[in-house]
């Protein structure tokens, strides 16, 4: 099957970021110059972009409001190819947001408002769960990516749904304080994590040294597969009852952090929805998030 036979499917946040940058190393309470740039963004958004760029028409499942900043950001994800015709358009909920401070090191703090999306929850999945999504008729064969914005209730339903129960899954923990969400998907079969390390110690409940001891400390608990990354250190895939893979990212001048995450997640999926091997995908995934990360690709 190629990938042009393959539908993919991105469930999850399509918000406005908001991102303040300095070129300082930050610290409790300062005040600093620095850059202030708002673009479209959320995690299913992020990798659609990403996986539009390289080629592919994802079909988005979220929910966007019937404001003006809604307006604007629907306009944004069509032109950039993204299939918007399932997305809920809401009258009675703005639009989400996020927000994110980052200094010369990276990250320094971050607040993500998705609100509609968890209380709309329920109308965004309404394709999947009762067999609207006409453009797919056989659900099974094609690929379904999740972030871990949507509430307990909504990821039960999509690990649970008969609709998707042999179809392979892609999912992200969205943030740290969102990890433990996705534990539903312990011991599903043909589900693949992609996540940092931070968020693998939340989800195994444990600590790891590194990426590699982090992703099979997941395939104890119950994960099919588990993609763990830690930033410009080792990452890892790691495949139940097979052996780990392992790369190193090159060094790079960080010029933002915000989606990076999600641009290694697209650059995976793709490669190999165009038969590379698992090796390939995870080399060539560091390398597009490190051209992002150092400011070559945007």
């Amino acid at each position: 099957m190629t990938r042009f036979e393959r539908k993919v499917v991105c469930i999850g946040s399509v918000v406005w970021d908001l991102i303040g940058r300095s070129n300082d190393i930050l610290s409790f309470g300062n005040d600093t110059a620095g850059s202030i740039t708002r673009r479209p963004g959320g995690v299913a958004f992020n990798i659609a972009r990403q996986l539009a760029k390289l080629g592919a028409r994802p079909i988005m499942l979220s929910i966007i409001g019937q404001d003006i900043d809604g307006d604007k950001l629907h306009a944004e994800c069509n032109d950039l190819g993204l299939d918007m015709q399932f997305v809920t358009r809401s009258k009675a909920l703005p639009t989400d947001c996020y927000m994110a401070i980052e200094d010369r090191n990276g990250l320094v703090v971050a607040i993500a408002d998705t609100n509609s999306l968890e209380c709309e929850g329920e109308n965004i999945l309404e394709p999947i769960l009762h067999g609207q999504l006409g453009s797919l008729k056989d659900l099974n064969k094609n690929i379904f990516i999740l972030d871990g914005n949507l509430t307990e209730i909504h990821l039960h339903k999509i690990a649970c749904t008969p609709a998707l129960k042999n179809c392979e899954l892609k999912i992200a923990p969205a943030s740290p304080g969102k990890a433990e969400r996705l534990r539903i998907f312990f011991k599903r079969p043909n589900t693949t994590l992609f996540c940092n390390l931070i968020e693998a110690e939340i989800l195994a409940d444990a600590s790891f040294s590194d990426a590699k001891e982090a992703s099979l400390g997941l395939i104890e608990t119950g994960l099919f597969r588990a993609i763990v990354t830690d930033g410009a250190n080792l990452a890892c895939d790691a495949t139940l009852g097979s052996p780990p893979l392992t790369a190193t990212p090159d060094k790079v001048k960080i010029e933002g952090v915000t989606g990076a995450g999600d641009v290694f997640m697209a650059a995976h999926i793709f490669a190999e929805m165009n038969s590379a091997t698992p090796h390939d995908a995870l080399l060539g995934a560091i390398r597009t998030a490190a051209a992002y990360v150092s400011g070559e690709l945007i």
